[in-house]
């Protein structure tokens, strides 16, 4: 394995726009103990990375970012070197279990301390990206529990695409109902938009053999999504009463699960075709943060109008991930990849994102 340079690239931004991301050469990192130097391989994009860019990641108010930051949080690469082990294994953190050699294949985690169970607070303000240092970058150190091996059928540009998007759609599908019901035959799912989390959540619920109603814009990104096994297709341009199309295509029951993905925009109309007991999963906010001012119906009688769970998604712990993962390789899931951008077209990369016109993910392939 050739040794790792003496000096790396790698993007910086101060979150003050996407037009003032900028690139800079620093030493390369060296591991110290339970932790190893990752050579990143493929980073993939997601709606947060632009957000943060832009200066607008401002939800989590305990979390402050520093002034500059290196972005984005899913990356695959490969471990090139090894830190010493600690000794001390009572520390969950330190466990033997994670420990990696060189030449695994791995893929991050956004949120490292978050082994199991649910998220807090402490495991937040550890997230990649922001306002922990990202991964679009040569060569990065982590942890050893920040990372999980992935499966050598994946290539790294598809690799990359698992840790926020994929991971998110699986905790939508399978981990949040009170029931503790996984996704299955006989159930419907809405995927708005065909973004990276909604084309995820398409493919696992369809491989979990659930019909999947997909919303759009674009005629053409429909016809992909029923080519990847959509079973109902929605033009929300078309058909602007896009929750009536819902309930049209499910016998007026409405769907079990739907990925509200729009906010403000989307969220009542989601409130209107979901099935009685069903689960909203609160994933995005594409279309804003605020609700009009006409439309303020208070969300304690949306929910009990059809006695729902609305629930936020935010990402998953790593015993999830590892869940997943041996389900992608069951099912032999290829997480589908839109453009890929070189690693010194990282700036336009998430120009393109932010622009909407993806189909799936976008990556940034850091070797070539």
């Amino acid at each position: 394995m050739t040794p790792p340079p003496r000096r790396v690239k790698q993007w910086l931004t101060g979150q003050n726009g996407l037009d003032k991301l900028r690139m800079e050469e620093v030493d390369c990192p060296a591991p110290g103990e339970d932790e190893v130097l990752v050579e990143v391989h493929a980073v993939s994009l997601n709606y947060r990375d632009t957000e943060v860019a832009m200066g607008l990641y401002n939800h989590h108010k305990s979390v402050e970012h520093p002034p500059a930051l290196v972005p984005c949080s899913d990356m695959s690469g490969v471990v090139v070197a090894v830190g010493p082990s600690s000794k001390n294994t009572s520390d969950p953190l330190k466990s033997p279990t994670f420990r990696l050699q060189p030449g695994d294949r791995v893929i991050s985690t956004f949120a490292p301390t978050h082994l199991s169970g649910q998220v807090q607070a402490a495991d937040v303000a550890n997230g990649l990206g922001g306002p922990a240092p990202g991964v679009l970058t040569q060569y990065r150190v982590f942890p050893t529990y920040g990372l999980v091996k992935v499966s050598d059928y994946l290539s790294d540009e598809e690799a990359s695409c698992l840790p926020i998007a994929a991971m998110t759609a699986w905790m939508s599908l399978n981990c949040m109902r009170p029931t503790g019901k996984i996704v299955g035959p006989g159930e419907t799912i809405l995927c708005q938009g065909t973004g990276g989390v909604s084309i995820a959540g398409l493919q696992i619920a369809s491989a979990a053999g659930a019909d999947v109603i997909v919303t759009s814009s674009s005629d053409e990104k429909l016809k992909r999504a029923e080519k990847l096994g959509a079973k109902y297709l929605v033009n929300y341009k078309t058909r602007p009463d896009w929750d009536a199309a819902v309930l049209e295509a499910t016998s007026n029951a409405g769907a079990d699960i739907i990925f509200e993905l729009g906010g403000a925009l989307t969220l009542r109309k989601s409130f209107e075709c979901v099935k009685f007991g069903g689960l909203i999963a609160c994933i995005g906010y594409l279309s804003g943060k605020q609700d009009e001012a006409g439309d303020r119906t208070n969300t304690n009688l949306l929910c009990l109008k059809r006695n729902i769970t609305l629930k936020g998604i935010l990402n998953g712990p790593r015993d999830k991930l590892q869940e997943m993962l041996q389900f992608y390789e069951q099912k032999g899931i290829r997480p589908v990849v839109d453009r890929v951008f070189t690693f010194e077209e990282g700036n336009e990369a998430l120009k393109y994102l932010y622009s909407g016109g993806h189909f799936g993910k976008v990556v940034i392939k850091v070797k070539n």
